[in-house]
Protein backbone atom coordinates (compact mmCIF):
# COMPACT_ATOMS: atom_id res chain seq x y z
CA UNK A 1 0.00 0.00 0.00
CA UNK A 2 2.97 2.34 0.42
CA UNK A 3 3.64 2.19 -3.31
CA UNK A 4 0.07 1.93 -4.62
CA UNK A 5 -0.27 5.72 -4.80
CA UNK A 6 2.90 6.01 -6.86
CA UNK A 7 1.61 3.26 -9.13
CA UNK A 8 -1.71 5.09 -9.51
CA UNK A 9 0.08 8.31 -10.51
CA UNK A 10 2.20 6.49 -13.07
CA UNK A 11 -0.83 4.74 -14.52
CA UNK A 12 -2.81 7.98 -14.76
CA UNK A 13 0.05 9.73 -16.54
CA UNK A 14 0.40 6.92 -19.07
CA UNK A 15 -3.33 6.48 -19.73
CA UNK A 16 -4.01 10.22 -19.97
CA UNK A 17 -1.30 10.51 -22.65
CA UNK A 18 -3.07 10.29 -26.04
CA UNK A 19 -2.34 7.03 -27.77
CA UNK A 20 -3.87 4.02 -29.51
CA UNK A 21 -6.49 3.23 -26.86
CA UNK A 22 -7.70 6.79 -26.41
CA UNK A 23 -7.89 7.33 -30.16
CA UNK A 24 -9.97 4.18 -30.58
CA UNK A 25 -12.41 5.19 -27.83
CA UNK A 26 -12.76 8.61 -29.45
CA UNK A 27 -13.39 7.16 -32.91
CA UNK A 28 -15.85 4.58 -31.55
CA UNK A 29 -17.76 7.26 -29.63
CA UNK A 30 -18.11 9.35 -32.76
CA UNK A 31 -19.19 6.31 -34.80
CA UNK A 32 -21.66 4.76 -32.38
CA UNK A 33 -22.41 7.45 -29.82
CA UNK A 34 -21.81 6.87 -26.13
CA UNK A 35 -22.80 3.22 -26.46
CA UNK A 36 -20.03 2.66 -28.96
CA UNK A 37 -17.57 4.52 -26.76
CA UNK A 38 -18.45 2.44 -23.71
CA UNK A 39 -18.21 -0.76 -25.77
CA UNK A 40 -14.70 0.29 -26.76
CA UNK A 41 -13.94 1.14 -23.13
CA UNK A 42 -15.07 -2.33 -22.03
CA UNK A 43 -12.79 -3.95 -24.60
CA UNK A 44 -9.83 -1.87 -23.47
CA UNK A 45 -10.43 -2.71 -19.81
CA UNK A 46 -10.54 -6.38 -20.76
CA UNK A 47 -7.32 -5.91 -22.69
CA UNK A 48 -5.77 -4.33 -19.61
CA UNK A 49 -6.64 -7.45 -17.64
CA UNK A 50 -4.97 -9.58 -20.31
CA UNK A 51 -1.84 -7.42 -20.06
CA UNK A 52 -1.73 -7.93 -16.30
CA UNK A 53 -2.09 -11.69 -16.65
CA UNK A 54 0.65 -11.79 -19.28
CA UNK A 55 2.85 -9.61 -17.09
CA UNK A 56 2.48 -11.95 -14.13
CA UNK A 57 3.16 -15.00 -16.29
CA UNK A 58 6.31 -13.43 -17.67
CA UNK A 59 5.20 -12.91 -21.26
CA UNK A 60 6.50 -9.36 -21.07
CA UNK A 61 9.94 -10.65 -20.17
CA UNK A 62 9.76 -13.09 -23.08
CA UNK A 63 9.06 -10.28 -25.51
CA UNK A 64 11.93 -8.30 -24.03
CA UNK A 65 14.28 -11.26 -24.49
CA UNK A 66 13.19 -11.75 -28.11
CA UNK A 67 13.48 -8.36 -29.88
CA UNK A 68 12.31 -9.87 -33.18
CA UNK A 69 9.01 -10.96 -31.63
CA UNK A 70 8.57 -7.56 -30.01
CA UNK A 71 9.21 -5.77 -33.31
CA UNK A 72 6.70 -8.01 -35.05
CA UNK A 73 4.16 -6.99 -32.41
CA UNK A 74 4.87 -3.32 -33.05
CA UNK A 75 4.57 -3.78 -36.81
CA UNK A 76 1.25 -5.62 -36.39
CA UNK A 77 -0.08 -2.81 -34.22
CA UNK A 78 1.09 -0.20 -36.73
CA UNK A 79 -0.63 -2.00 -39.62
CA UNK A 80 -3.87 -2.35 -37.64
CA UNK A 81 -3.99 1.33 -36.69
CA UNK A 82 -3.08 2.42 -40.22
CA UNK A 83 -5.96 0.33 -41.59
CA UNK A 84 -8.46 1.96 -39.19
CA UNK A 85 -7.10 5.43 -40.03
CA UNK A 86 -7.39 4.79 -43.77
CA UNK A 87 -11.00 3.60 -43.47
CA UNK A 88 -11.91 6.66 -41.40
CA UNK A 89 -10.16 9.01 -43.85
CA UNK A 90 -11.89 7.46 -46.87
CA UNK A 91 -15.35 7.29 -45.30
CA UNK A 92 -15.77 10.14 -42.79
CA UNK A 93 -19.55 9.96 -43.19
CA UNK A 94 -19.54 6.65 -41.33
CA UNK A 95 -19.17 8.57 -38.08
CA UNK A 96 -22.91 9.19 -37.92
CA UNK A 97 -24.25 6.33 -40.02
CA UNK A 98 -23.94 3.56 -37.44
CA UNK A 99 -27.20 3.29 -35.45
CA UNK A 100 -27.04 3.35 -31.66
CA UNK A 101 -29.13 0.18 -31.44
CA UNK A 102 -26.74 -1.95 -33.50
CA UNK A 103 -25.94 -4.57 -30.88
CA UNK A 104 -23.77 -6.50 -33.29
CA UNK A 105 -21.76 -3.39 -34.03
CA UNK A 106 -21.09 -2.87 -30.33
CA UNK A 107 -19.85 -6.43 -30.01
CA UNK A 108 -17.52 -5.82 -32.94
CA UNK A 109 -16.38 -2.59 -31.30
CA UNK A 110 -15.62 -4.49 -28.10
CA UNK A 111 -13.47 -7.08 -29.87
CA UNK A 112 -11.70 -4.47 -31.99
CA UNK A 113 -10.96 -2.44 -28.86
CA UNK A 114 -9.60 -5.56 -27.20
CA UNK A 115 -7.36 -6.17 -30.22
CA UNK A 116 -6.23 -2.54 -30.21
CA UNK A 117 -5.30 -2.75 -26.54
CA UNK A 118 -3.44 -6.03 -27.02
CA UNK A 119 -1.48 -4.52 -29.93
CA UNK A 120 -0.61 -1.36 -28.01
CA UNK A 121 3.20 -1.25 -27.68
CA UNK A 122 3.00 1.31 -24.85
CA UNK A 123 1.22 -1.27 -22.70
CA UNK A 124 3.92 -3.88 -23.20
CA UNK A 125 6.68 -1.41 -22.38
CA UNK A 126 4.79 -0.56 -19.19
CA UNK A 127 4.34 -4.22 -18.25
CA UNK A 128 8.04 -4.93 -18.76
CA UNK A 129 9.57 -1.78 -17.27
CA UNK A 130 7.13 -0.65 -14.57
CA UNK A 131 4.63 -3.30 -13.50
CA UNK A 132 7.10 -5.87 -12.08
CA UNK A 133 8.58 -3.23 -9.76
CA UNK A 134 5.32 -3.10 -7.78
CA UNK A 135 5.06 -6.85 -7.23
CA UNK A 136 6.47 -7.96 -3.87
CA UNK A 137 7.00 -11.76 -3.73
CA UNK A 138 7.38 -11.73 0.06
CA UNK A 139 4.21 -9.75 0.76
CA UNK A 140 1.40 -12.12 -0.16
CA UNK A 141 0.29 -14.04 -3.26
CA UNK A 142 1.35 -12.39 -6.51
CA UNK A 143 -2.10 -13.03 -7.98
CA UNK A 144 -3.74 -10.89 -5.29
CA UNK A 145 -1.17 -8.13 -5.73
CA UNK A 146 -1.67 -8.21 -9.48
CA UNK A 147 -5.45 -8.05 -9.02
CA UNK A 148 -5.07 -4.92 -6.89
CA UNK A 149 -2.82 -3.27 -9.46
CA UNK A 150 -5.21 -4.19 -12.26
CA UNK A 151 -8.01 -2.60 -10.24
CA UNK A 152 -6.05 0.66 -10.23
CA UNK A 153 -5.50 0.37 -13.99
CA UNK A 154 -9.17 -0.42 -14.68
CA UNK A 155 -10.50 2.45 -12.55
CA UNK A 156 -8.13 4.89 -14.26
CA UNK A 157 -9.17 3.63 -17.70
CA UNK A 158 -12.85 4.04 -16.82
CA UNK A 159 -12.31 7.59 -15.54
CA UNK A 160 -10.12 8.82 -18.41
CA UNK A 161 -11.57 6.95 -21.37
CA UNK A 162 -15.10 7.21 -19.96
CA UNK A 163 -14.75 10.99 -19.99
CA UNK A 164 -13.59 10.78 -23.61
CA UNK A 165 -16.60 8.62 -24.51
CA UNK A 166 -19.05 10.96 -22.81
CA UNK A 167 -17.59 14.09 -24.36
CA UNK A 168 -17.18 12.68 -27.86
CA UNK A 169 -20.59 11.02 -27.89
CA UNK A 170 -22.27 14.36 -27.27
CA UNK A 171 -20.73 15.72 -30.45
CA UNK A 172 -22.52 13.22 -32.65
CA UNK A 173 -25.81 15.10 -32.95
CA UNK A 174 -24.03 18.33 -33.88
CA UNK A 175 -21.82 16.54 -36.40
CA UNK A 176 -24.88 15.01 -38.05
CA UNK A 177 -26.15 18.52 -38.78
CA UNK A 178 -22.84 19.67 -40.26
CA UNK A 179 -21.15 17.57 -42.93
CA UNK A 180 -18.16 19.92 -42.94
CA UNK A 181 -17.53 19.57 -39.21
CA UNK A 182 -18.04 15.83 -39.42
CA UNK A 183 -15.45 15.45 -42.18
CA UNK A 184 -12.97 17.74 -40.40
CA UNK A 185 -13.20 15.85 -37.11
CA UNK A 186 -13.07 12.49 -38.88
CA UNK A 187 -9.90 13.52 -40.67
CA UNK A 188 -8.37 14.76 -37.40
CA UNK A 189 -9.06 11.42 -35.70
CA UNK A 190 -7.68 9.61 -38.75
CA UNK A 191 -4.49 11.67 -38.53
CA UNK A 192 -4.20 10.85 -34.83
CA UNK A 193 -4.54 7.14 -35.59
CA UNK A 194 -2.12 7.41 -38.51
CA UNK A 195 0.45 9.27 -36.40
CA UNK A 196 0.24 6.59 -33.73
CA UNK A 197 0.70 3.92 -36.41
CA UNK A 198 3.84 5.70 -37.67
CA UNK A 199 5.19 5.87 -34.12
CA UNK A 200 4.67 2.13 -33.67
CA UNK A 201 6.20 1.47 -37.11
CA UNK A 202 9.29 3.50 -36.21
CA UNK A 203 9.84 1.57 -32.99
CA UNK A 204 9.25 -1.69 -34.82
CA UNK A 205 11.80 -0.98 -37.55
CA UNK A 206 14.51 0.95 -35.70
CA UNK A 207 16.44 -1.21 -33.22
CA UNK A 208 16.40 -0.10 -29.61
CA UNK A 209 19.55 1.03 -27.77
Amino acid sequence: METIWLFALLVFGIIALPGMDMAFVLASSLAGGRGGGFAALAGIVAGGLAHVVMGVLGVGLLLQALPAAYRLLLLAGAAYLAWIAWKLWRHPGALTEVPDTAQRSRRQTFWRALATCLLNPKAYVFMVAVFPQFLRPGQGPLAMQAALLWGVIAVTQVLVYGAVALGAGGLRARLARSAGRQMLLARQVALLLGGTALWALWHGVVPGP
